[in-house]
């Protein structure tokens, strides 16, 4: 059984026992979580939301929050000297999947 969460802005594809990264969520570590944006559950059978699925939740638990590696923007312009240098790190939190309800 599998299902398409939405978190954060993002779409997530998901199995019991995944751990996926999504955006920093307002949660503390060891907490379970009740995602219910859930677009589509898949097994047996499909069922499709519209937009979400009535009744359906997925249950993570959150293992931890951190930052992704730093990305840096750079932006210049050529004989004005003009240089522009930032840096960047997303925070994230990491879930992992315990069950899939639906």
């Amino acid at each position: 059984m599998y299902a398409v969460l939405e978190t954060g802005g993002k779409q997530y594809t998901v199995r019991q026992g995944d751990v996926i990264q999504v955006e920093k969520l307002a949660a503390d570590e060891g907490e379970s979580l009740e995602l219910d944006h859930v677009l589509l559950i898949g097994g047996d059978s499909i069922q499709v939301g519209t937009p979400f699925v009535p009744g359906a939740k997925v249950v993570a638990k959150v293992l931890e929050h951190g930052k992704n590696k730093k990305v840096i923007s750079f932006r210049y312009k050529p004989k004005k000297h003009v240089r522009v240098k930032k840096g960047h790190r997303q925070p994230y939190t990491e879930l992992s999947i315990e069950s899939i309800v639906g």
